[in-house]
């Protein structure tokens, strides 16, 4: 997956709303470069400054677009991400949580038979910092996002939140962040997500937020254990009893599979610092910025 930058060409799928036109004015303010909106009922109007389609597809002929986001309701986000996709959309980013899983499956099947990339369901978008951003974290926000070294991955928005603001806090700031989202069906995992920061330019280290539930925190650990890069991780509900749904519909355990002691096993085998609480960000990044330093020294 490649990660937006600020040259590529948004479409909002529901742009007209209003979480669609209060967000679409957010990152037309930070930098993203929105191109036109989708709204069937208002096609031909214009709406934040951009023109409205009556489909992707149109979007795709009228000027053409590289990614879009959707603000789209649940029910309607299958026919809305197949518009999408069908149209040629390289990145789809998916806001909407409680989806038909049957929906998720239909389209992400299409997406990956179309080579489309989709971010989510149930994310809060994706950034790449003083650039642009596509969904609705607070990047805008320079308490909690401001341009340095540190990528940021997570399956929460809110926790991905509250770590961005301990990184700044710590006097870090970052390069890109990707909300992979919550859901059991995801269109891009962890691993995808690691590797798209382990290759972004300027990115160092590597803050990774994940969950109980799945086993995408092991699988990652596999490519981990290969990278050059300092990789920190926080695993979200490390107290959660076994066998019971907490938060995220993807974050559920069952027997030894996708448990918290999995999780630290697997990542602290592959070299990663895992966190016992968010606010321990700070000292682990001057640790992992201390251990480049003295390599960029050929200190041992």
């Amino acid at each position: 997956m490649k990660i937006v930058r600020r040259e590529h060409r948004v479409l909002v799928q529901g742009i007209t709303g209003k979480q669609g036109t209060f967000w679409t004015e957010h990152m037309q303010a930070y930098g993203t470069k929105i191109v036109g909106g989708v709204n069937p009922k208002k096609a031909g109007t214009e709406h934040c400054g951009v023109p409205v389609y009556g489909s992707a597809k149109d979007a795709m002929e009228g000027g053409g677009f590289d990614a879009t986001v959707m603000f789209i309701p649940a029910l309607g986000v299958k026919a809305a991400a197949m518009d999408a996709i069908e149209a040629g959309a390289k990145t789809v980013v998916c806001l909407t949580e409680h989806i038909p899983v049957q929906d998720v499956m239909y389209f992400m099947a299409a997406a990956k038979e179309h080579g489309t990339t989709v971010i989510g369901p149930n994310t809060a978008g994706s950034a790449t910092i003083d650039e642009c951003f596509l969904g609705f974290m607070p990047v805008f926000n320079d308490r909690i996002f401001k341009k340095g070294n540190v990528g940021v991955m997570s399956r929460s928005g809110s926790l991905a939140t509250l770590m961005c603001q301990n990184i700044v806090s710590a006097g870090y700031g970052q390069t890109a962040f990707l909300g992979i989202g919550g859901d059991p069906v995801l269109g891009t995992t962890t691993r995808d997500a690691i590797e798209a920061l382990d290759s972004f330019e300027g990115t160092e280290v590597i803050v990774m937020v994940g969950e109980i539930g799945g086993s995408m925190e092991e699988d990652a650990a596999e490519y981990v254990a290969t990278m050059d890069k300092p990789v920190v991780a926080f695993i979200a509900g490390g107290a959660a009893p076994p066998g019971k749904k907490m938060g995220h519909a993807g974050a559920i355990v069952m027997g030894d599979k996708g448990t918290y002691a999995s999780k630290k096993k697997a990542l602290e085998a592959a070299g990663v610092n895992v966190l016992a609480t968010p606010s321990h960000v700070g000292d682990a990044l001057k640790e992992a910025f201390g251990a480049i330093k003295q390599a960029s020294r050929g200190v041992p």
